[in-house]
């Protein structure tokens, strides 16, 4: 064809069978509205010296216009690289529990705000308070949708044109922008540095408090970085009682937040939420979605008189958490209750892994699949938690002449494997691979090395 009258018109093309079963499957709007534009790039190319195609051809160009528009972009994957809170990749993995509670919540209605003893009209934030006040020892808390405005929400309740003294070196920023200092200046509230980036002392928070007073003062969790060498800050109940016997509220942002002791696990110790509760802290906040192992959420704990203020503060329901997050928080802090975290918690479970596990599954890998070795390597824990801290893991790793490629083609996997180069190999972490993931993960594994066959280099023997 050369000529554009001969291009079906849109009525021609939705008279055919194929239109009709796309309309069936994509409905009436959205089908035409396809066949325009497609009809309309057929235009285009044509004008600039391309063919037209046939109608056969021209619906099946409407089917993959339709098909590109509708495809998730939130999907599930598997995560290989060994980064247990990959904040790309979602962060932390639900329990069994938390996913249930997220089915039975969402898929039908719930007492989100009903009290069903009174038959009238409830609070959603009872539903996670007397879980974290057990949990804490708290007086009360409230849960909101994310750290960031957790500590956004409190400091505009409590400080809004007042001083909130912060030692210098905590005045971080961290993943997508967000800096302390901006936080603080949208809540209204005055900065008022302490220290130097190094050093902080005693001292510098009783000069800044004693020279006129502070409403606040804050501990901000260092979260992807640590400075090393010559450093020195004072203890944190040191800190609360300097600002106790001046009047101010102590608010730690504890960042990622976490009720078991890492150094458990082989790891530096994070500061822990029962900590900050024995040294005295007013207000803590911490995240639901990374050491804690639950879902996208910033908590709030402490005094009943502070949390009351934060939760009739106007920002308050802008922030406010919905039911799928309530459902799953609850079930996550259960386990925590039950003394379980341990064992139903991935996040915890993937910590957890000895390296002996790890190598036993790794070389079970290469059995399954007849290629690569068994190299050993080391996990992170990601997340803005635990910086330069790892863990000894056991990786499967492959010799591939184009890894770059080779990792592009596992993205297009079902579901797609994300992994990663090193040292020119691509290596897939065991610790990340969620075992019900396993199945999936060697399917899609062993497709694409039968599409690279021959890319792969020799192999070396398994360690």
């Amino acid at each position: 064809m050369s000529d554009l009258r001969e291009l079906p018109s849109v009525d021609q093309l939705l008279q055919t069978r194929t239109a009709a079963e796309l309309v069936a499957g994509y409905g009436r709007g959205l089908t035409l509205r396809a066949i325009r534009e497609t009809l309309a790039q057929v235009r285009i190319e044509f004008q600039a010296g391309g063919t037209i195609p046939q109608g056969t051809l021209l619906l099946e160009r409407v089917r993959m216009r339709l098909e590109s528009w509708l495809a998730p972009t939130l999907m599930a994957v598997i995560n290989a690289t060994g980064v247990v809170l990959h904040t790309n990749l979602g962060r932390a993995p639900l329990s069994r529990e938390a996913v249930r509670a997220v089915q039975v919540v969402g898929g039908g209605y719930s007492t989100l705000e009903f009290d069903l003893p009174k038959g009238s009209r409830g609070s959603r934030s009872v539903h996670a308070e007397a879980l974290l006040k057990l949990l804490t020892g708290a007086e009360a808390a409230l849960v909101v949708n994310n750290n960031a405005a957790a500590v956004l929400l409190a400091l505009s309740a409590l400080a809004k044109g007042k001083r909130v003294v912060i030692a210098r070196n905590q005045l971080v920023e961290i993943g997508g922008g967000f800096r302390v200092p901006d936080v603080m200046r949208q809540s209204g509230a005055k900065l008022v540095e302490v220290g130097t980036t190094n050093r902080v002392h005693l001292r510098d928070y009783e000069d800044a408090l004693d020279g006129q007073p502070a409403a606040v003062v804050m501990r901000a969790h260092s979260s992807n970085f640590r400075i090393i060498g010559f450093t020195s800050e004072p203890e944190f109940k040191d800190i609360v009682q300097t600002a106790h016997g001046r009047g101010a509220v102590v608010l730690d942002d504890l960042g990622s937040g976490t009720f078991l002791d890492t150094a458990r696990f082989g790891l530096a110790h994070e500061p822990t939420i029962q900590e900050a509760m024995e040294a005295g802290a007013d207000l803590i906040c911490f995240s639901g979605d990374k050491l804690l192992g639950g879902p996208q959420a910033g908590i709030v704990v402490g005094k009943a008189e502070l949390v009351a203020k934060i939760k009739k503060h106007p920002l308050a329901r802008a922030v406010r958490a919905d039911k799928l997050c309530l459902s799953a928080l609850s079930a996550t802090l259960t386990h925590y209750l039950r003394d379980e975290a341990e064992r139903e918690i991935p996040v915890w479970q993937m910590i957890g892994y000895t390296p002996e596990a790890l190598r036993a599954r790794a070389l079970r890998w290469v059995e399954e699949t007849g290629h690569g070795e068994v190299l050993s390597g080391e996990s992170t824990v990601g997340g803005g938690s635990l910086p330069e801290e790892t863990l000894p893991t056991y990786l499967y790793a492959l010799a591939v002449r184009q890894p770059g490629k080779f990792l592009a083609r596992l993205r297009k996997t079902n579901p797609p494997i994300i992994a990663r180069i090193q040292e020119d190999r691509v290596v897939f972490d065991p610790r990340t691979v969620l075992p019900d993931q396993e199945g999936a993960f060697l399917v899609g594994l062993k497709n694409v090395l039968n599409e690279f066959k021959s890319q792969l280099n020799h192999d070396r023997s398994a360690t």
